[in-house]
């Protein structure tokens, strides 16, 4: 599900899992562990992006629905491990968002150092809207991301293109063409910077951040307890059916 490649100093991890790239246990688990095997490998910059014309649409909400409590249990902490081993990704990370970035989509890509964005694609957290929680990671990863802009993006749940998107840290820049090309020149660029100097910068900026979201195993509790509980497992029942009837 993760696909990885070398392109001289650039490893590029592209993201394959059916048609929407869609985050389900299995998918996080591997997406954690190529994270970090890279960081034990030295910390290359890294590209990521999404096979096909998404870049991801988020939880897979229909394992969601089938498997209930016993499973969201399970999906938090896997959300929560593969937010924090992106976040925490010492080497540059460079996101090539190349079609929709929803919900989770949208908080793998803003883990990322640098977002590139392609003109048409949705970038937006929507948690609030299907009617779950936020762990910590992903939480935490918005809140760097998008800075003072953060509970407009959060509680609003709404999903920004182009010039709306840059505007709330969702992404830096638009490309017009070619975003692959665009995105290999930055996190060749990136890689260029000595590694030490990096990768120590990086660790102080988001030092506070990831304090927070190591600490947050109470908050975590709590999270697991809001998407298994029946009043929430009916909410994202009823979004999922309303996405069909679309």
């Amino acid at each position: 599900m993760i696909e990885i490649e070398a392109v001289g100093a650039v490893r590029v991890l592209t993201l394959s899992s059916g048609r929407v790239n869609a985050l389900d246990v299995e998918f996080l688990g591997e997406l954690t562990d190529a994270f970090r095997q890279q960081a034990r490998s030295g910390g290359d910059a890294l590209v990521v992006t999404g096979a096909g014309r998404v870049f991801s649409a988020g939880v897979d909400l229909n394992r969601v629905v089938d498997g209930g409590a016993a499973y969201t249990d399970r999906l938090v902490q896997a959300l929560s491990d593969a937010f924090e081993a992106v976040f925490s990704y010492p080497g540059p990370t460079v996101a090539a968002i190349n079609g929709a970035a929803i919900a989770g989509g949208c908080v793998l890509a803003c883990a990322c150092d640098w977002r590139l964005a392609s003109p048409d694609a949705q970038i937006g957290a929507a948690e609030v809207r299907v009617g779950v929680a936020f762990p910590v990671a992903a939480l935490e990863v918005m809140r760097y991301a998008c800075g003072a802009r953060a509970e407009e993006v959060l509680l609003g749940g709404r999903n920004y293109r182009g010039d709306d998107a840059v505007a709330r840290g969702l992404a830096h820049r638009v490309v017009e063409v070619d975003l692959m090309e665009a995105a290999m020149a930055e996190a060749s660029d990136l890689s260029g910077i000595p590694a030490q100097a990096y990768r120590h910068t990086k660790s102080q900026l988001r030092a506070a951040a990831l304090e927070r979201i190591r600490a947050g195993a109470d908050t975590d509790r709590e999270v697991r307890q809001i998407w298994g509980a029946d009043q929430t497992q009916q909410a994202i029942a009823d979004y999922v059916e309303r996405l069909r009837r679309r």
